[in-house]
């Protein structure tokens, strides 16, 4: 893949993996690490770019595979010595309404729900992510992760059953 296309892809989806390299990280600076890696794997990966085989589906998948081995490193290396993350910086998204109290609940709401996604365990927490995060669709999203869609549609409806039921036990109701 040369130059061109590449930043041809930054322009047509960039923004969409920056998104989605944003709540698989949860901190900026490690989003766009991995952004970045994306795109320069990319580059130095000796593919041809097929426009009507769906390229961004590739990024996504690219951006994942480079997410889940920086996490089994991350994890071998805090096996070998353990250390802490102190800055615990959070993506916060703001609706502002008129009325001061619904704009708060909505947002302490959607706080709440962010937090039980990172909860979630990883088969769970990607496809939601990708699904209402990212508007891939199902066919995508199996593609990414490599599981039929029978299985992301599983994923995504236990998913959000265990995002209901844990909302229910912290006190929202419909």
């Amino acid at each position: 893949m040369n130059a061109s296309e590449v930043e041809g892809c930054i322009d047509e989806f960039g923004t969409d993996i920056y998104r989605f390299c944003l709540k698989l990280c949860v901190d900026k600076t490690d989003a766009e690490d991995l952004y970045q890696q994306t795109f320069l794997k990319a580059l130095e990966a000796e593919w041809t770019l097929d426009w009507e085989k769906n390229p961004k589906a590739l990024f996504f998948s690219l951006a994942y595979n480079l997410w889940k081995s920086d996490r089994r490193k991350q994890a071998r290396r805090n096996s070998i010595a353990p250390c802490s993350n102190y800055d615990n910086e959070t993506e916060m998204v703001l609706y502002s309404e008129e009325n001061i109290e619904e704009g708060y609940i909505q947002k302490e709401l959607i706080e709440e729900i962010h937090q039980i996604i990172q909860t979630l365990p990883e088969k769970f927490q990607v496809p939601l992510i990708l699904f209402y995060l990212s508007d891939c669709s199902i066919e995508q999203i199996a593609t990414i992760i490599k599981k039929p869609p029978g299985t992301v549609k599983s994923r995504l409806f236990k998913g959000r059953s265990l995002i209901k039921k844990r909302l229910e036990d912290a006190g929202y109701e419909r």
